[in-house]
């Protein structure tokens, strides 16, 4: 009797393509651990963390969950510093650089774990990956600065992610199961910057409208207090 071979992957297209890149073939298909790396993070507590000084700033997985925007930039970001004892105590490959994923593998939440945040900008600072946290670096570059924020956002992704995760009260992600993840991504860098142009544009409208948002519920409360009398207390 003859072995039944494998049903091949059909090509992967998105539904939606800039005109540039209709004929540009289907997109690549490669495991997480294909593409990256995994390097050291800390399990320091909160406690062992500031906002006043130091030299190392630590990214905590409860920052993430808080709302660290997904295309990251230090000099927008409020990160803690790690106490300064701790600073020398880290691994020489420990440090994130632009283009690297850090991910929460710890949430209550399975809409919160393997929240990703791609470091887009350091100016230069030290920046680490702390308490339950994963940090992935590019093998080799495949994906340009920007363009995996929104990968690791995408539905493909997190549903993956979503369905490894594994605990009762606390879900728990690990490298390995991480590493299973298929990540899906144009071959051309062209059509990768083009996408994460085209989401970063909404990105800063949405931002804008969001101020504008809050300028005008604040402006609205001021009326109020000018339109009713006020000294009944």
């Amino acid at each position: 009797r003859s072995m039944k071979m494998p049903e091949a992957r059909p090509p992967l297209v998105p539904e939606l393509r800039f005109p540039d890149f209709r004929d540009a073939g289907p997109w690549e298909v490669k495991r997480l651990g294909e593409v990256y790396r995994f390097k050291p993070t800390n399990s320091w507590p909160r406690d062992r963390l500031n906002y006043e000084s130091g030299v190392v700033r630590n990214i905590h997985y409860g920052d993430i969950h808080k709302g660290l925007s997904t295309s990251f930039r230090l000099a927008e970001s409020t990160v803690p510093f790690l106490d300064d004892e701790l600073a020398d105590r880290l691994a020489s490959d420990a440090y994130c650089e632009p283009g690297d994923v850090v991910l929460a593998d710890a949430s209550e939440d399975v809409a919160d774990i393997g929240k990703a945040i791609e470091i887009v900008e350091v100016r230069g600072e030290r920046l680490v990956s702390g308490l339950h946290t994963i940090l992935a670096s590019q093998i080799e570059r495949r994906l340009i600065i920007g363009f995996a924020a929104y990968l690791f956002a995408s539905s493909a992704v997190r549903r993956q992610i979503q369905e490894r995760a594994q605990g009762a009260k606390v879900l728990g992600l690990s490298k390995s199961q991480l590493a299973e993840v298929a990540l899906t991504y144009p071959k051309h860098e062209n059509e990768q910057q083009k996408i994460a142009d085209c989401l970063a544009s909404l990105d800063d409208l949405i931002s804008a409208q969001g101020e504008r948002l809050a300028a005008l519920k604040a402006h609205k409360r001021g009326l109020m207090q000018q339109l009713f009398p006020q000294g009944l207390d």
